[in-house]
């Protein structure tokens, strides 16, 4: 049984190339192929296992012998920022079962196949509107502002019982909060910030109950204000960063790759199939997921020690072409059943069905409306969010 090098030049996490933005970091690309579980340096010069194997990433994600908890001895912090919010109250996306699982069964209901889709009469008519706006007298829009953020920003915000109309602060401290650059201060500022607005909006709803997640978690009477607060954190920010940063990514992709636009333009119904390619070739949680080992384990023929923190490269096992041959091209006819966009295994994301629609019907409808659309600023000034945890662009000016 081999055991990983116990030393590496790599550092996480590495830059992607400019050449091909869409494309994880080149240095993962060649650890996949030359070690699949290597070792790489973090912020503060401790060391983690990089794992870029789609048959590893998903192994591990199955596996209770690795956790999710940061309070287990070795976890791999990847920045100072996260360190500091150790102490903060957890949710349960950075907890084990049983805990895990009782606390996440309490929104499942919220988020199956069958539920999201009573949504799609509602998202439809948002996205409508937002578009009916953004073209209105003009040929030109940052689609970021104008239509990628607020359409996962207003669903999130119905479903939970957010005020819509505070968009701008959640969405200034998320920002802060994903930024690999913010500094510790600055992110446990946005963190504190963002907790108060949610325990005082959550204590509210024992008065003012509504239909919302955070109104019916208070009723149900079995979890603490500030455990309430720490759920609509959460799922405020995981609901609207990441489906705004796919949909504008996927535009940009589909602008890039002419032929694979004009197959989906021709063949609508085809639409939730190129969703999938699309999260599976964009993969925009871009620093990996992280995992400790509480027990030892093999994994790809590597002994992976407990105590020993692991880095699950998403981007780069969706881009193994061992799993998907050809995996550095877009094609929307391709076979993506079981890419890691959303994870796997106890933990993979809950929002998933939500997701899913958003991007069905914002495409559909994008390219449905706009049969002209095109990008209106040269590729190379497109800003990319190589500074955030989460990958996208910070604008995108296009043209109809």
């Amino acid at each position: 049984m081999a055991t990983a090098a116990e030393t590496s030049p790599t550092i996480h996490p590495a830059p992607r190339e400019a050449t091909c933005p869409f494309a994880p970091p080149p240095a993962y690309q060649q650890a996949r192929h030359d070690e699949p579980i290597s070792r790489v340096t973090l912020y503060d010069g401790n060391t983690a296992l990089l794992i870029t194997r789609h048959e590893d990433v998903r192994a591990i994600l199955a596996d209770n012998r690795f956790s999710s908890d940061p309070a287990n001895p070795g976890f791999p912090f990847l920045t100072e920022g996260a360190r500091q919010l150790l102490n903060v109250k957890p949710t349960f996306i950075r907890l084990d079962d049983p805990e895990h699982g009782r606390l996440r069964r309490m929104l499942t209901g919220d988020f199956t196949v069958r539920k999201t889709a009573e949504l799609r009469t509602e998202i439809q008519r948002i996205t409508d509107e937002l578009i009916d706006r953004m073209i209105d007298g003009r040929q030109q829009a940052d689609l970021v502002g104008e239509f990628a953020l607020p359409l996962p920003s207003l669903v999130i915000c119905l479903l939970l019982g957010v005020p819509y109309q505070d968009h701008d602060f959640f969405q200034e401290c998320s920002r802060t909060l994903l930024h690999r650059g913010a500094t510790t201060e600055e992110i446990v500022e946005a963190n504190n910030r963002l907790t108060e607005y949610l325990d005082a909006l959550t204590a509210s709803k024992r008065d003012n109950p509504d239909d919302g997640i955070l109104s019916r978690l208070v009723e149900r009477g079995e979890l603490e204000i500030e455990d309430i607060g720490a759920m609509g954190r959460l799922l405020l920010i995981a609901g609207h960063e990441t489906t705004a940063n796919m949909t504008a990514l996927s535009v940009l992709a589909l602008l890039r790759n002419p032929e694979q636009l004009a197959h989906l333009r021709a063949h609508p119904e085809d639409t939730p199939a190129a969703v999938e390619e699309l999260l599976r070739y964009l993969s925009i949680v871009q620093t990996g997921l992280v995992r400790v080992a509480v027990a030892d384990a093999e994994i790809g023929g590597t002994k992976i020690r407990a105590g020993e923190g692991v880095i699950l490269q998403v981007n780069t096992a969706n881009w193994d072409d061992g799993r998907y041959p050809g995996a550095d091209t877009l094609d929307l006819t391709r076979d993506t059943r079981h890419h890691l966009a959303f994870g796997f295994g106890v933990h993979q994301c809950l929002g998933q069905p939500l997701a899913r629609l958003e991007l069905e019907i914002a495409l559909e409808t994008l390219l449905r409306r706009l049969p002209d659309l095109k990008l209106a600023m040269p590729f190379e000034d497109v800003p990319f969010r190589h500074d955030m945890l989460i990958y996208g662009v910070h604008e995108l000016q296009v043209a109809w």
